[in-house]
């Protein structure tokens, strides 16, 4: 079997010892191609992160554990993203209306106390329905950010990749329990598609529990979207302008406060004016000038008018 090199681009290749199975009595090496993370959008933790491509279609937080505890020891590794989790965590349990979406996103409270945010979530959690699969399992091909304890870790991890193929001992691919923490990943196999069989018929009090915690929830977030609705009616906003809402029982904005709102932009509009007029020497100048035209101007047109008089009237002789 041919060996990939060191290096295919900006990724480090690390191989991979896959245990003989009783399904495919053979061992094999499987790639994953690992660099440094460089996200689109820059975060605090990218110099002591690693881009992980190509990862086992049964990869679990604890054989990366596993995995990197052997390259660089014991208590660099901290935390595994997945593909997956990242998109879901990008498009979150949708428990809310599109208007009260809406109206929570343009008019929400932008900060959130640590309590509040802890509460939604366990709400969220709770009005989730319960998973069918004692464990996920990757797609071909799929990627990973590996958070390690810090940059030196990094660095570390990729010299030991570099190691690995001087010296051609490839780390293995534990399955079970082989960091003596007690903890073994569930099996996969018949026995993960009996489970999934069995956990498609979950028990009903359990779903009931979570349809009703979905419809709280739901109920939760319309009323908040309800009570924005009611706050911002008939408020003008900096323009003078009424939000109009349509429909509930809130009636539409009488004659006399759009009236209000009108005068009130009307007098900010004339006070923007008035300030940005004669606002410079120069222009206090050229008003100036404009003035003295004008009435030179009107003394001219007023001497000619005066003439033009005295010779239609002639010469006045009194009577005797």
């Amino acid at each position: 079997m041919a060996v990939c090199p060191p290096t295919i681009g900006e990724f480090s290749v690390l191989p991979i010892a896959i245990p003989v199975l009783p399904s495919f009595p053979r061992s094999v090496l499987h790639y994953l191609y690992v660099r440094r993370n460089a996200p689109k959008i820059p975060t605090v933790n990218d110099s002591r992160s690693l881009f992980l491509t190509n990862v086992p279609v049964d990869s679990t937080e604890l054989q990366l554990r596993i995995l990197f505890s052997t390259l660089v020891g014991v208590g660099r590794f901290e935390s595994v993203t997945f593909e997956d989790e990242r998109k879901e965590a990008q498009h979150p349990l949708d428990s809310q209306p599109a208007h009260a979406a809406r109206l929570l996103a343009a008019h929400g409270k932008k900060r959130k106390r640590e309590n509040e945010e802890a509460e939604r979530a366990k709400e969220e959690e709770a009005a989730r329905l319960p998973s069918t699969w004692t464990r996920p399992l990757r797609k071909s091909g799929s990627t990973a950010v590996v958070l390690l304890a810090d940059e030196k870790s990094a660095d570390q991890v990729l010299k030991a990749i570099a190691k690995v193929h001087r010296t051609k001992k490839y780390p293995k691919w534990e399955g079970g329990d082989a960091s003596g923490t007690g903890r073994a990943a569930p099996p996969l196999g018949l026995t993960w598609l009996k489970a999934h069989n069995r956990m498609s018929y979950p028990d009903r009090s359990a779903l009931q529990a979570s349809v009703d915690a979905f419809s709280t929830l739901f109920a939760k977030k319309e009323q908040e979207a309800a009570e924005i609705a009611k706050r911002i009616r008939n408020e003008p906003d900096e323009d003078g302008f009424v939000t109009v809402t349509r429909g509930g029982r809130n009636a539409p904005a009488s004659r006399n406060e759009a009236e209000e709102a009108k005068r009130k932009m009307i007098e900010r509009a004339e006070k923007k004016k008035e300030g940005m007029t004669n606002f410079y020497r120069f222009q206090l100048r050229e008003r100036k000038k404009e003035e003295q035209a004008e009435l030179a101007k009107q003394f001219e047109e007023d001497r000619r008018k005066i003439s033009v008089m005295r010779e239609k009237r002639g010469k006045f002789v009194p009577e005797s």
